[in-house]
């Protein structure tokens, strides 16, 4: 069995909201809310879910760009969340993410030859000679060529400016990289080139991805296994063929029917749910998604329902299913 590389236990990030007169904190915006998931050697992990389900800020907690209010991040043995600054600035060599705007995470003042080598420098990664041949060496990996080192961010397709951004995760040889939306800002033509590089490049260099979407086809390209969110929390998680082929969660069954079928003939149930979802500063009792659930039983409103397998590996956080 492959041995899991980052084990992520209750993890917690909850973001104080402040009122009154003293700016006494009055409540929490909890937008991560006792995640845990183990991400194995080689793999990628899909984290999927509407907008503001918490799969960013999640995946940017790992990282401690965010720190967390609770729970543990264990790497490679080790607990993220115990280590100091400068324990954590040499950690983040084997950690490594990719912004979902390549345009906004790129400094525009910089050229490609610096925006590559600034990691390099930062981990005190050979001198100016070998930093050099290294950024070419990283340009020719994700597809560019060596006369674009003297460019700027804006002299480059959005594609291409990804594709930057990809060769700066690469630069310190990371063992995990969290890719937040990597392709949503991009056309749906480069998209697919996008992600075979991704996956080219995992190959290669034998990465671990934490993949964040919101895109469910684009999902089930590239992850091996999926974990669903939904305010927070970590509704289903189980192998890509079985999460598509078998859903379990109502919210993993309505999130699914949505997704387009390049097939006129094809006829599938739409599952439309009901209201919006609630606030995350002021989740409800039990169940969060009891209050849009078509199945919703008495237990619901009471009992938070905990991540439990039910075969085979697939996780899941539902009473109907106990």
């Amino acid at each position: 069995m492959t041995e899991a590389i980052l084990k992520v236990e209750k993890l917690k990030k909850y973001y104080p909201i402040y009122g009154g007169v003293l700016h006494k904190t009055i409540g929490y915006v909890k937008a991560v809310d006792g995640v845990s998931f183990e991400v194995n050697q080689g793999e990628t992990l899909a984290l999927v879910g509407e907008s503001g389900c918490g799969k960013s800020t999640t995946g940017r907690s790992i990282l401690r760009l965010i720190e967390p209010t609770e729970g543990r991040i264990i790497f490679e043995g080790e607990d993220l969340v115990s280590l100091n600054d400068e324990q954590m600035r040499k950690r983040r060599r084997d950690l490594q993410i990719i912004f979902q705007d390549p345009f906004a995470s790129l400094n525009p003042r910089h050229t490609v030859q610096r925006i590559l080598e600034e990691p390099l420098i930062v981990h005190g990664i050979g001198d100016k000679n070998e930093r050099k041949r290294k950024v070419v060496e990283l340009l020719e990996t994700v597809g560019l060529n060596k006369e674009q080192i003297k460019r700027y961010p804006h002299q480059f397709s959005g594609g291409q400016r990804q594709r930057i951004g990809i060769a700066r995760a690469l630069s310190v040889n990371p063992k995990l990289i969290v890719a937040d939306e990597p392709v949503s800002a991009l056309d749906v033509s480069i998209q697919s080139q996008v992600l075979n590089l991704m996956e080219d490049l995992q190959e290669k260099f034998g990465l671990t991805y934490i993949f964040i979407s919101h895109d469910l086809s684009v999902v089930r390209h590239i992850a091996s296994r999926v974990g669903v969110m939904y305010l927070g929390s970590l509704v289903e998680l189980a192998d890509k063929t079985e999460l598509y082929d078998q859903p379990l969660h109502p919210y993993t069954q309505a999130l699914l029917s949505a997704v387009p079928v390049p097939d006129p003939d094809f006829k599938r149930e739409r599952i439309i749910l009901s209201g919006d979802v609630p606030s995350p500063s002021n989740p409800p009792a039990g169940c969060k998604f009891h209050t849009r659930c078509r199945y919703k039983m008495d237990v619901c409103t009471k009992e938070v329902p905990d991540l439990v397998d039910v075969g085979n590996g697939h996780y899941i956080a539902c009473h109907l299913h106990r």
